[in-house]
């Protein structure tokens, strides 16, 4: 089964958060960076809710999608400025979530205009 480039960049950015989270203190591996983990699985679950969803309730787990992207992108920004592990890895991932939030603000429109 061909997944949308949505779900394949967001399964990309699970992976890395798993390694940023493999290299940082304990304290923050079981505190923010599972949260972070969390959040990003929860938002890729959503997408593929929406994916196979009926064409009516796709807007819904999109919002959720959109939501968990939100708050995956601020969770990162607390890592940033923590200084919890290396800011390159941090910046990398940041630009996947802009790229997928571009995504999926294409995908929420183009149901909007139906």
């Amino acid at each position: 089964m061909e997944e949308l480039p949505i779900i394949n960049q967001t399964y990309e950015v699970y992976k890395l958060i798993v390694d940023i989270n493999n290299h940082c203190e304990k304290r923050w591996r079981y505190s923010l960076g599972q949260s972070l983990e969390n959040t990003v699985l929860t938002g890729l679950e959503n997408l593929i809710m929406a994916k196979n969803a009926p064409k009516p309730l796709k807007a819904n787990f999109l919002i959720k999608a959109n939501a968990q992207l939100e708050i995956a992108t601020l969770k990162l920004r607390l890592f940033l400025e923590f200084k919890v592990v290396n800011e390159t890895k941090i910046f990398q991932t940041q630009a996947k979530l802009r790229e997928i939030g571009r995504m999926l603000g294409g995908w929420m429109k183009s149901l909007q205009t139906v």
